[in-house]
């Protein structure tokens, strides 16, 4: 039977992609104790990386939220690895780092990152809410549009 977040999941429409391999020399995520800290997740679909250029010269507000969700249902994706696939392990979303690859104008990286916010509390309700960080940088690896990270409280 399908637990709760599976079956919300399911309500919701949404479709998990596969966890990523990590590209270079890390782990996709730690576990400490009851802490899942997973790595900076990307907008790669299973494996086809999406939303390739800059926020405020490629991609709008709105497409650079949609980048942000999808890095978020790759931390998702990864912490149903990390919790043998049970995903009502989650008991919280402590905190998401976002991070924008946008123009040297661009300042709205908080709305931006609402994108990968919204779906964990449409996800995790009330255990979705979360402290957070939005910052722009110059780039990112691959020259993608967004990078989520992400620490989470299992059960």
């Amino acid at each position: 039977m399908a637990g709760r977040i599976e079956a919300r999941l399911k309500e919701l429409g949404i479709e998990l992609p596969q966890a990523a391999a990590p590209v270079a020399a890390y782990v996709p995520y730690t576990l400490s104790g009851n802490t899942l800290y997973v790595s900076g997740q990307v907008t790669v679909w299973n494996g086809e990386r999406r939303f390739i250029g800059k926020l405020g010269q490629d991609f709008t507000v709105e497409q650079g939220q949609q980048a942000a969700r999808l890095c978020a249902l790759n931390i998702i994706a990864q912490a149903k690895a990390a919790c043998g696939g049970d995903l009502d392990r989650v008991v919280r979303v402590l905190r998401l780092g976002g991070f924008v690859n946008g123009t040297p104008d661009f300042h709205d990286q908080p709305l931006v990152i609402n994108g990968a916010s919204e779906l964990m509390m449409q996800v995790f309700g009330d255990a979705g809410k979360h402290a957070r960080a939005a910052v722009g940088a110059p780039s990112l690896p691959g020259n993608v549009a967004v990078e989520v990270d992400a620490i989470l409280e299992l059960a």
